[in-house]
C-alpha cells in the first residue's frame, strides 16, 4: 500500500515565521553545502524547518543522496514528509549539522531550546565534526540572557529541588513553561518538564553548574562549542 500523502502539498510551519526573508537566503547557503552521500544532523526551530525545504529541493532537482539524522519528532516528520531517509545516532554519525539559535554573543555561545529539544540537539553537535547555526540578524547579542530566557528541560520529580538550586545560582525568574495548544505545561518528547530561567549574569561555567543538579537533563547554554556562524 502506497499512502496518499496530502499532508505534503500543504506543509508549512506551524506559526508565523519572523524574518522570514532572512532566513531563507540563510537556508539557500547551507542547502549549498549538501553534496551526494552526506549525513547531516539537522536541527530544530523555523530556521532548520526552511533549511529542510531548499535542501530537500537540492535534492530532489540533482537526485541526491542524503541522510538525515533528526532531533525531534517535528525535524523528523518533516523529513518523511519531504522525503529525505533518516537515521539515528545509534546508527551513523553525521558529516556535518546545521541548527538555529535564539542567541548568538560575540563568542559564538548560544542559547537554544524555545523549541524544547535541547538535549537531541546537544548530542547531535557534540558528536558532529562541523557545526552550522544559521540565524539572521535579530539573534545576535552582546551577552547571553539579553533576550531570552534559558531553557531548562527537568525531570518532573526534581522541579522543587532544581528550581531551589537555580535560586542559589543565581536566577531571578524561574517559570514553567506552558502548553500553547493543550492544557498545563509542555512535556519534552522525553516526558519533561521545560524551566525557563533568567541570571542575572551568565557566566562561562554555568552550562556546567546547571547541567550538575540534580534532576538536570539539559540546557539550552551552548557555551563553547565548536560552531560557524551563517548569517545574511
Amino acid at each position: 500500500m502506497i499512502w496518499d500523502n496530502k499532508i505534503a502539498t500543504t506543509l508549512q510551519w506551524s506559526r508565523e515565521i519572523s524574518n522570514k526573508e532572512q532566513k531563507e537566503k540563510v537556508a539557500d547557503k547551507i542547502a549549498e553545502r549538501v553534496k551526494n552521500g552526506d549525513v547531516i544532523g539537522v536541527g530544530s526551530g523555523s530556521t532548520s524547518f526552511l533549511a529542510l525545504l531548499a535542501i530537500s529541493k537540492k535534492v530532489k532537482e540533482q537526485n541526491l543522496s542524503v541522510l538525515a539524522i533528526p532531533t525531534s519528532h517535528e525535524v523528523s516528520l518533516t523529513c518523511s514528509i519531504l522525503g529525505l531517509n533518516t537515521s539515528t545516532l545509534l546508527n551513523v554519525r553525521p558529516d556535518w549539522s546545521f541548527d538555529g539559535a535564539d542567541e548568538v554573543d560575540p563568542q559564538k555561545s548560544l542559547i537554544k531550546g524555545r523549541g524544547g529539544a535541547m538535549f537531541a540537539e546537544k548530542l547531535v553537535m557534540k558528536s558532529s565534526p562541523e557545526n552550522y547555526i544559521l540565524v539572521d540578524s535579530s539573534k545576535f547579542v552582546t551577552y547571553l540572557g539579553e533576550k531570552f530566557a534559558t531553557p531548562i528541560e527537568v525531570d518532573p520529580r526534581a522541579v522543587n529541588l532544581v528550581e531551589e538550586e537555580l535560586l542559589k545560582l543565581g536566577a531571578n525568574d524561574i517559570n514553567l513553561r506552558l502548553a500553547v495548544s493543550k492544557d498545563g505545561p509542555v512535556i519534552t518528547e522525553a516526558g519533561n518538564l521545560i524551566l525557563d530561567v533568567r541570571f542575572n549574569q551568565i557566566t562561562s561555567d554555568y552550562e556546567k553548574e546547571i547541567k550538575s543538579i540534580p534532576g538536570v537533563i539539559e540546557s539550552g547554554l551552548f557555551i563553547n562549542y565548536n560552531v560557524e556562524i551563517l548569517t545574511t
